[in-house]
């Protein structure tokens, strides 16, 4: 039976990054897809620049990545209440649609000698010493980067997030509308709270919009295009995709072993944003570097993730549970647009690894009306 070293399940930006990383400890890697790439991914396609520096430290030239998408310098922000505030991102985003960003950051991977091959996992087994894969081929460690309905978490015998801890979006590409260009936008609703619209500009006449809500409120598809449609009027996206977000207030515990999972299969989507992808690119380098520890992969890998982003998940999660009361968002808005610190502590928080600070909890109190 053909044997691996590491065997990573899933080609996307969470399993690019596990093969990457893997590779720079000198292991054997097959990465397999169920599809052949370049494919779609549904998703807002929004990059912040913490990604981009990630994939920098695993030998990624961020150049290479972003190419032909401009950066994107500004952040516009609509509070439930209707409070808003635009102002200078601290690092310039990008927009990049996960059809190139997943095939550019994949074949990085290749280059760099990991092997993909194509093939649909439908089974696997935890022994003594190795995994196996649909009994054709083993793995000294095996990394679930196989996304939210990830077939690795279901064989680890993990149950799926609960429908409070999991989102649900639409999305489609649309053109970009005048007073959207040049600038991300995210403006949240009172309505079906907690839940929002993003308007993300591609640099190429064309804008990523969507809409996403908990799934525990009663989301159906009806609700969720005219939720895009109330608060980002006049966008005309041609087709409308569903997507589902494990967010990281429902993810599980890594468990020993030679197993690992990252990504969107380990639950980590920040619950305050749906960004993903920084999450991703950290984890499957995390998940990588681990690899090399054979059956104490599972632990050293969860030691790793508390470390580099314990705090922030504890943070965020906290943050999500606060931002519940749309008083208080609307006063962290509020505090945003006087306050330029304040800004950026929240920005960082929701797409990057930020934390709640003293000062942006102060400043949001004092103006809760």
């Amino acid at each position: 039976m053909e044997h691996w070293d590491v065997v990573v399940v899933g080609g996307g930006p969470a399993g690019a990054a596990t093969a990457l990383a893997a590779r720079r400890s000198g292991a054997r890697v097959l990465v397999l897809d169920r599809e052949d790439f370049p494919r779609d991914k549904v998703c807002g396609d929004g990059i912040a620049a913490e990604a981009l520096d990630e994939l920098a430290r695993l030998g990624v030239d961020p150049a290479t990545v972003t190419e032909g998408f401009p950066p994107v310098p500004r952040l516009r922000l609509r509070s439930p209440g209707g409070a808003g505030v635009e102002r200078p991102l601290r690092r310039p985003a990008h927009d990049v649609p996960r059809k190139v960003l997943d095939q550019r950051v994949l074949a990085a991977a290749v280059r760099a000698g990991a092997e993909l091959r194509r093939h649909r996992v439908r089974r696997i087994t935890a022994g003594d010493g190795r995994v196996e894969v649909d009994g054709v081929l083993t793995a000294g460690v095996l990394v679930g980067a196989d996304g939210a309905e990830s077939v690795v978490r279901r064989a680890l015998g993990i149950a799926p997030n609960p429908p409070d801890r999991l989102a649900v979006a639409i999305r489609g590409y649309a053109p970009e509308l005048p007073e959207h260009r040049g600038v991300q936008v995210i403006a949240t609703t009172e309505q079906r709270w907690p839940a929002y619209a993003w308007s993300f500009p591609l640099g190429d006449g064309r804008a990523n919009v969507g809409y996403g809500e908990l799934v525990s409120g009663g989301a159906t598809r009806a609700a969720l295009v005219e939720g895009l449609h109330r608060l980002l009027p006049g966008v005309a996206p041609a087709e409308l995709r569903a997507h589902r977000l494990p967010l990281s207030t429902g993810r599980p515990r890594q468990p020993d072993g030679r197993v690992l999972l990252a990504g969107d299969a380990a639950s980590l989507i920040n619950p305050l944003t749906g960004e993903g992808i920084f999450y991703a690119v950290l984890s499957g380098a995390l998940a990588g570097a681990a690899a090399a520890h054979g059956a104490e992969a599972g632990r050293s890998y969860r030691t790793a993730l508390r470390r580099r982003l314990g705090r922030h998940l504890r943070h965020s999660s906290a943050a999500a549970a606060l931002s519940r009361w749309p008083r208080l968002m609307d006063a962290t808005f509020r505090a945003a647009a006087h306050d330029q610190r304040v800004f950026d502590d929240v920005t960082d928080l929701g797409l990057a690894d930020g934390r709640l600070t003293v000062p942006t909890l102060l400043a949001a109190a004092r103006r809760i009306r």
